[in-house]
């Protein structure tokens, strides 16, 4: 059972994919939802126009820059929790504006834990951080197994990565995103602020309206009901964990009804070994959906890009008893279902249009 039902749920980046279906799903159970966004990614207008239908006077939009020390802490007064999803999201805008994306992803994470900090009785923050932290992974020591890359030690193909890994910034997002995701435990540990950090694998699903630059899943799709090239970056064969954006949500709650537990803690979250996909698997998922098998381009490997990453989910399991449930063949063909029903309208289509 959810406490904090008479104060609001901060959610900022609330207009985006994950945020908006968090909001959907607190709103659904009584919440009011406070979305502090500046409706700056493409489309998300959309999803909080979406909200607005579906919740009325429960949803309370506040459209500011998560930079603005004033609407930021107007935003936090008076919550019950506050979900920081806020933030620059893609590794190839970094490289091109890294002042900015510092900005956003630090800055703005700092402005949010002082205003936190500064409340009476500060409100448990749960901040989505990136598996960028760990770098590109060149030292994991891999081979070739059929269609997929595949770690060379028994134990971390078997349980994937965890969170002892030592952390190995690369690229500014991996820098800005690895800086507030520091940042968040030492105001968790120096402030005691009850704050917990996931280190997130790919998520996909409804409302997701993918881009080349982030979210792969939702691009490759959409891509594909153009009948539009996909363009694969490297060989096809790298390993990503995948996990449905309705069983993070899940995770989401378990750790803000659950922040004594986790407070302080870095937590892996991912669809874990069980929800793994390469590219190349992905493109013949597609194909199964469709009937036909998309055309498919091959470019350079990406400053940055990982052969193989797949989060080992024990210990956030062991500590709130969350599980995934959405195997990665039945998420994908409900997103695909979505994606057809309309969900990407005609501008996001042409952001994905586009050619790199």
């Amino acid at each position: 059972m959810m406490a904090g039902h008479d104060r609001p749920v901060l959610i900022t980046g609330g207009a985006g994919f994950i945020g908006a279906n968090l909001a959907d799903h607190l709103a659904h159970r009584g919440h009011t939802v406070r979305v502090l966004d500046d409706l700056s990614r493409s489309g998300v207008d959309r999803n909080l126009a979406w909200l607005r239908a579906q919740h009325g006077e429960l949803i309370d939009a506040r459209i500011a820059d998560v930079r603005d020390p004033g609407a930021v802490r107007a935003a936090v007064h008076q919550v019950a929790a506050v979900f920081h999803f806020a933030g620059q999201t893609a590794v190839t805008t970094s490289l091109r504006e890294p002042r900015h994306d510092f900005s956003v992803n630090a800055g703005g994470t700092i402005e949010l834990l002082e205003a936190v900090r500064r409340m009476p009785e500060p409100a448990p923050v749960v901040f989505t951080s990136t598996n960028k932290v760990y770098g590109c992974l060149s030292d994991l020591a891999l081979r070739i197994e059929g269609s997929r890359w595949r770690p060379a030690d028994d134990e971390i193909a078997a349980r994937g990565i965890g969170e002892r890994r030592g952390l190995a910034f690369r690229t500014p997002y991996g820098c800005s995103k690895g800086a507030a995701d520091q940042y968040v435990l030492d105001y968790a540990h120096s402030f005691q602020l009850p704050a917990v950090v996931f280190r997130m694998s790919c998520i996909y699903g409804p409302r997701q309206r993918g881009t080349e630059d982030q979210g792969w899943v939702a691009h490759f799709l959409l891509r594909a009901i153009d009948g539009a090239p996909i363009t694969i970056y490297g060989d096809g064969r790298q390993v990503r964990d995948v996990l449905f954006v309705r069983d993070l949500i899940h995770a989401l709650v378990h750790a803000w009804t659950q922040i004594e537990v986790v407070r302080g803690h870095a937590y892996n979250i991912g669809g874990g070994p069980s929800n793994t996909l390469s590219p190349g698997e992905l493109i013949d998922m597609i194909g199964q959906l469709r009937g036909r098998r998309p055309e498919v381009r091959f470019e350079p490997w990406r400053e940055g890009d990982q052969r193989y990453y797949v989060s080992d989910t024990r210990a956030f399991a062991a500590a709130t008893g969350w599980q995934p449930r959405i195997g990665a063949h039945a998420g994908v063909e409900v997103l695909h279902g979505w994606l057809l029903e309309g969900g990407a309208g005609p501008e996001q289509r042409e952001v994905s249009r586009g050619e790199p």
